[in-house]
């Protein structure tokens, strides 16, 4: 344990979380919106204890992959329709590749179900989903989200306690955000439908990192991952529009009353 507390470890301890933390954003809106599913008075709850259980996991898979790191990169399948599809699928393409579709079906189901009118009703209910599969969904996503960030600090790192405290330390962080988060997205309603297409990008950047995983071809062109910065800026954007299309929308309700007063 001595080794961690060297000063090059403690600088790449803090380099670890400072990666966490970024990369787990999209993981904490995700874990805010499968929360809001259950119960109101169990929605924490749920949080703390999938957050909870996807920090053991993803120091488990930490080890795992550390010590067999080679089996989730060699391809265990191939797949060769010369102009149509070509690739190779490894363990570790194959669960960004799912992880991608999933987020986007559940980005998509959540923006027409907010969509449809014959859901109102069930809107202003309790969340009808149970603790169980909502624990469930967070970790099993929490583990998607985990391979990017676990293989990054590899790259950065061979000391396995400076990873595995960096793992600890953003899991606390995300526990202590979450509330806050999932506070914030019931205050203000309208965020949710940024935030659902945000997880929609999100979806589109694993798919693109699992195709590139898998060096796949489609119709004869390769499909090359999203840029990291290309994704945060495209959330920029968003954002950025979304708050200048509310504050606009403030504005054109502060005048439609102005004129409407005798």
């Amino acid at each position: 344990m001595a080794e961690l507390l060297t000063l090059d470890n403690l600088f790449t301890l803090m380099m670890l979380i400072l990666l966490q933390a970024v990369l787990g954003f999209d993981n904490l809106l995700y874990i805010s919106l499968e929360s809001k599913r259950v119960a109101p008075h169990r929605q924490a709850y749920v949080r703390r204890v999938g957050i909870g259980l996807a920090i053991l996991l993803r120091i488990v898979l930490l080890f795992v992959i550390t010590s067999a790191i080679q089996y989730f990169q060699d391809p265990f399948t191939h797949f060769n329709w010369p102009g149509v599809i070509e690739g190779s699928l490894t363990i570790h393409s194959l669960i960004v590749l799912i992880g991608g579709v999933f987020i986007m079906y559940t980005a998509t189901k959540e923006i027409a179900h907010m969509l449809s009118l014959d859901d109102l009703e069930q809107d202003t209910e309790a969340g009808g989903k149970s603790v169980t599969m909502a624990i469930f969904w967070i970790v099993a996503m929490n583990l998607v989200f985990s391979f990017d960030s676990i293989l990054s600090a590899i790259a950065l790192t061979d000391v396995f306690w400076v990873m595995a405290a960096a793992i600890l330390i953003s899991g606390l962080l995300m526990i202590a955000l979450a509330d806050r988060v999932s506070d914030f997205l019931q205050k203000n309603r309208m965020y949710e439908v940024l935030g659902l297409f945000i997880l929609f990008i999100v979806g589109i950047l694993l798919l693109s990192e699992g195709g590139h995983l898998s060096h796949l071809k489609l119709f004869g062109t390769a499909i090359e991952p999203m840029a990291k910065s290309t994704f945060y800026f495209v959330i920029g954007v968003m954002v950025l529009v979304d708050i200048v299309q509310g504050r606009y929308q403030r504005k054109l309700n502060r005048e439609r009353e102005l004129f409407q007063k005798p």
